[in-house]
Protein backbone atom coordinates (compact mmCIF):
# COMPACT_ATOMS: atom_id res chain seq x y z
CA UNK A 1 0.00 0.00 0.00
CA UNK A 2 2.92 2.43 1.24
CA UNK A 3 4.51 1.65 -2.61
CA UNK A 4 1.11 2.75 -4.12
CA UNK A 5 0.54 5.57 -2.32
CA UNK A 6 4.17 6.53 -2.94
CA UNK A 7 3.82 6.16 -6.62
CA UNK A 8 0.52 8.28 -6.57
CA UNK A 9 2.54 11.08 -5.16
CA UNK A 10 5.06 10.96 -7.16
CA UNK A 11 2.61 11.25 -10.35
CA UNK A 12 0.79 14.06 -8.88
CA UNK A 13 3.73 15.86 -8.29
CA UNK A 14 5.54 15.22 -11.68
CA UNK A 15 2.26 16.62 -13.06
CA UNK A 16 1.78 19.52 -11.23
CA UNK A 17 5.17 20.09 -12.14
CA UNK A 18 4.71 19.14 -16.03
CA UNK A 19 1.40 21.76 -15.76
CA UNK A 20 3.61 24.48 -14.18
CA UNK A 21 5.50 24.28 -16.86
CA UNK A 22 3.44 24.36 -19.54
CA UNK A 23 0.86 27.13 -18.37
CA UNK A 24 4.34 29.21 -17.98
CA UNK A 25 5.73 28.36 -21.57
CA UNK A 26 8.70 27.39 -19.85
CA UNK A 27 10.59 24.47 -21.25
CA UNK A 28 12.98 22.32 -19.09
CA UNK A 29 16.19 23.53 -18.73
CA UNK A 30 18.16 20.18 -19.87
CA UNK A 31 16.00 20.12 -23.07
CA UNK A 32 16.83 24.33 -23.67
CA UNK A 33 20.36 23.93 -22.70
CA UNK A 34 21.55 20.62 -23.64
CA UNK A 35 19.23 19.81 -26.37
CA UNK A 36 16.92 16.91 -27.01
CA UNK A 37 19.95 14.54 -25.61
CA UNK A 38 20.18 16.05 -22.30
CA UNK A 39 16.17 16.04 -22.18
CA UNK A 40 15.31 13.17 -22.29
CA UNK A 41 18.18 11.61 -20.17
CA UNK A 42 16.56 13.87 -17.54
CA UNK A 43 13.38 12.27 -18.25
CA UNK A 44 14.33 9.24 -18.21
CA UNK A 45 15.99 9.04 -15.02
CA UNK A 46 12.89 10.21 -13.36
CA UNK A 47 10.71 7.12 -15.14
CA UNK A 48 9.61 4.30 -12.74
CA UNK A 49 10.24 1.47 -15.31
CA UNK A 50 13.60 0.86 -17.25
CA UNK A 51 13.52 3.10 -20.69
CA UNK A 52 16.39 1.93 -23.06
CA UNK A 53 17.50 5.25 -25.16
CA UNK A 54 18.72 4.72 -28.86
CA UNK A 55 19.49 8.68 -29.81
CA UNK A 56 22.34 9.29 -32.72
CA UNK A 57 21.30 12.51 -34.11
CA UNK A 58 23.08 15.85 -32.49
CA UNK A 59 21.25 19.20 -31.99
CA UNK A 60 18.35 19.85 -33.86
CA UNK A 61 16.37 23.28 -34.59
CA UNK A 62 15.09 24.14 -30.90
CA UNK A 63 11.22 23.57 -32.44
CA UNK A 64 11.81 20.36 -33.27
CA UNK A 65 13.44 19.55 -30.35
CA UNK A 66 10.81 20.81 -28.27
CA UNK A 67 7.97 18.77 -30.04
CA UNK A 68 9.41 15.58 -29.79
CA UNK A 69 10.44 16.01 -26.09
CA UNK A 70 7.08 16.63 -25.74
CA UNK A 71 5.76 13.57 -27.59
CA UNK A 72 7.85 11.10 -26.32
CA UNK A 73 7.01 12.72 -22.26
CA UNK A 74 3.60 11.88 -23.02
CA UNK A 75 4.21 8.69 -24.65
CA UNK A 76 6.08 7.54 -21.94
CA UNK A 77 3.64 8.71 -19.30
CA UNK A 78 1.07 6.54 -20.76
CA UNK A 79 3.40 4.04 -20.62
CA UNK A 80 3.55 4.63 -17.22
CA UNK A 81 0.03 5.20 -16.51
CA UNK A 82 -1.80 2.88 -19.09
CA UNK A 83 0.05 0.01 -20.25
CA UNK A 84 1.55 -1.85 -17.70
CA UNK A 85 5.16 -2.37 -18.95
CA UNK A 86 7.86 -3.35 -17.26
CA UNK A 87 10.55 -1.82 -19.56
CA UNK A 88 10.21 0.72 -22.80
CA UNK A 89 12.28 1.84 -24.94
CA UNK A 90 12.70 5.47 -27.43
CA UNK A 91 14.52 5.61 -30.62
CA UNK A 92 15.08 8.64 -32.73
CA UNK A 93 16.98 9.23 -35.88
CA UNK A 94 17.35 11.41 -38.42
CA UNK A 95 15.75 10.35 -41.95
CA UNK A 96 16.87 13.03 -44.39
CA UNK A 97 14.93 16.17 -43.40
CA UNK A 98 12.79 14.02 -40.86
CA UNK A 99 13.11 12.99 -37.45
CA UNK A 100 11.89 9.50 -36.38
CA UNK A 101 10.91 9.32 -33.24
CA UNK A 102 9.49 6.07 -31.73
CA UNK A 103 8.46 4.73 -28.78
CA UNK A 104 7.69 1.26 -26.96
CA UNK A 105 6.57 -0.55 -24.75
CA UNK A 106 5.83 -4.40 -23.67
CA UNK A 107 3.25 -3.80 -22.04
CA UNK A 108 -0.76 -5.05 -22.00
CA UNK A 109 -1.24 -2.83 -25.43
CA UNK A 110 -5.03 -2.43 -27.01
CA UNK A 111 -4.15 1.76 -26.74
CA UNK A 112 -6.74 3.37 -29.21
CA UNK A 113 -7.14 6.95 -29.79
CA UNK A 114 -10.97 6.37 -29.87
CA UNK A 115 -11.28 6.41 -26.95
CA UNK A 116 -10.25 9.55 -25.55
CA UNK A 117 -7.24 8.91 -24.18
CA UNK A 118 -3.74 11.11 -24.52
CA UNK A 119 -2.76 9.93 -27.86
CA UNK A 120 -5.45 12.37 -29.45
CA UNK A 121 -3.50 15.28 -27.79
CA UNK A 122 -0.04 13.65 -29.52
CA UNK A 123 -2.17 13.32 -32.53
CA UNK A 124 -2.47 17.21 -32.03
CA UNK A 125 1.15 18.06 -31.44
CA UNK A 126 2.84 16.20 -34.29
CA UNK A 127 0.44 17.52 -36.77
CA UNK A 128 0.67 20.85 -35.73
CA UNK A 129 4.24 20.07 -36.88
CA UNK A 130 3.43 19.08 -39.69
CA UNK A 131 4.36 15.64 -39.01
CA UNK A 132 2.79 11.93 -38.78
CA UNK A 133 2.20 10.19 -35.96
CA UNK A 134 0.93 5.85 -36.36
CA UNK A 135 0.32 3.89 -33.15
CA UNK A 136 0.42 -0.04 -33.39
CA UNK A 137 -1.09 -1.67 -30.61
CA UNK A 138 -1.84 -4.64 -30.64
CA UNK A 139 -3.61 -6.28 -27.36
CA UNK A 140 -1.19 -8.43 -25.52
CA UNK A 141 2.01 -6.91 -27.42
CA UNK A 142 2.46 -3.31 -26.34
CA UNK A 143 2.15 -0.36 -27.71
CA UNK A 144 4.51 1.51 -30.31
CA UNK A 145 3.99 4.97 -31.36
CA UNK A 146 6.39 6.47 -34.32
CA UNK A 147 6.09 9.89 -35.26
CA UNK A 148 7.75 11.81 -37.89
CA UNK A 149 8.76 15.16 -37.61
CA UNK A 150 10.10 17.15 -40.70
CA UNK A 151 12.71 19.60 -39.79
CA UNK A 152 11.53 23.48 -39.98
CA UNK A 153 13.37 24.85 -43.78
CA UNK A 154 15.53 26.92 -43.32
CA UNK A 155 14.96 30.79 -43.97
CA UNK A 156 15.59 31.75 -47.61
CA UNK A 157 15.53 27.91 -48.95
CA UNK A 158 13.30 26.91 -51.90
Amino acid sequence: MRELINEALYHAERANTELHDLVHGILPASLSQGGLRTGLASLIDDMTIPVHLDLDVSRLPAETETTAYFVIAEALTNVVKHAGATQARVRIHLDGDVLSVEVGDDGRGGADPANGSGLIGLSDRVEAADGTLIITSATGRGTTLRAALPLPRSLGAP
